[in-house]
């Protein structure tokens, strides 16, 4: 996961955008202009969009934003040395954890329990084998050994996380992943930041996108799926061909704890929400339970509509 630096929204380049804005008749503030950084965060391309007639006010924004990344990617990143997450998984204990920490993995237990177990952050040693086994075997479709991935998920089970305020600790063999809803909360951590300082018409696409109130914007979704108008809301898709293990068709990383294999049920799922960290749960949760508890999941954990692919190309929308 790269670190961010400052932002490619230069102050130049800034002043030049902001150079063209025309006045409001009768000496009225600024018309806002449209201003963006672009760059890496958590691992992945992502952008800031924001409308307002300062550049200054711009530049700072921005700057806000990506230390605010910064600072919870010390905290969930599994690929930034010294963060709290691979602090945990090195250990088993982490001592004095943030408020954040205790809250995300908080919410990592309430989406575990909606989905009767298809969400769990604890799957990280799945995950590992089937790295480790595909690093090893280049050029095969075949998983893990069933034995394997067996003793593997004797090793998973988010109810087995102690979370208190003094520290969290997990039993022996244990480790976590946390990048099924860590974007979506960082997400909702960077629009909170901004909206306290009086911003609207932001859109964030760190991973999952949220849309600040104010105006409207359209968003695509993956695949042939329909556009949305997004306003005030949030959403979130979760891919199995996004990161793949082996070639199309292949185990991919979305793995059922109870299977211990890629789940293949459909080929993405897009979730609509009122948060980034609800979209974002939901859309890994739904992609791996079955369809029957599909409505009820979306609706007990604060969906708004879902857009479930399924392999043959058929498209079901569900609305809470």
């Amino acid at each position: 996961m790269k670190k961010c630096g400052l932002p490619t929204l230069t102050r130049r380049r800034l002043i030049s955008i902001t150079a063209a804005a025309l006045l409001l008749p009768g000496g009225a503030t600024a018309r806002p202009k449209r201003f963006e950084w672009q760059g890496s965060a958590l691992g992945a391309q992502a952008k800031v969009v924001l409308y307002h007639p300062d550049a200054g006010a711009a530049e700072a924004a921005i700057t806000a934003c990506l230390a605010e990344i910064s600072r919870l990617e010390d905290q969930f990143s599994l690929y930034r040395p010294g963060s709290a997450l691979r602090q945990l998984n090195a250990t088993g204990y982490l001592a004095d954890p943030s408020h954040d920490m205790r809250r995300l993995l908080h919410l990592c237990h309430l989406y575990g329990e909606l989905s009767q177990g298809a969400f769990d952050p604890s799957v990280q040693p799945l995950w590992q084998l089937y790295a480790g086994h595909f690093a090893g075997h280049p050029g095969t479709d075949a998983g893990p050994p069933p034995d394997a991935i067996r003793a593997t998920q004797r090793q998973i089970d988010y109810r087995r996380i102690a979370i208190g305020a003094a520290e969290i600790r997990l039993d022996p063999g244990m480790s976590l992943t946390l990048n099924g809803i860590a974007q979506g909360y960082i997400t909702d951590r960077v629009a909170d930041l901004l909206r306290a300082r009086g911003w609207s018409d932001v859109l964030l696409n760190l991973g999952e996108i949220r849309a600040l109130p104010g105006r409207s914007w359209s968003v695509g979704l993956m695949g042939d799926n329909p556009s949305l108008l997004l306003t005030d809301a949030a959403v979130a898709t979760s891919a199995g061909a996004g990161s793949p293990f082996a070639g199309p068709g292949g185990p991919h990383h979305l793995l059922q704890p109870r299977t211990g294999r890629s789940a293949g049920r459909y080929s993405l799922v897009s979730v609509l929400a009122r948060t980034a960290t609800a979209a974002d749960a939901l859309s890994t949760a739904l992609y791996l339970s079955p369809p029957e508890r599909a409505a009820d999941l979306l609706r007990q954990g604060g969906g708004q509509q879902a857009w479930l692919r399924r392999p043959n190309g058929a498209l079901w929308h569900l609305k809470a």
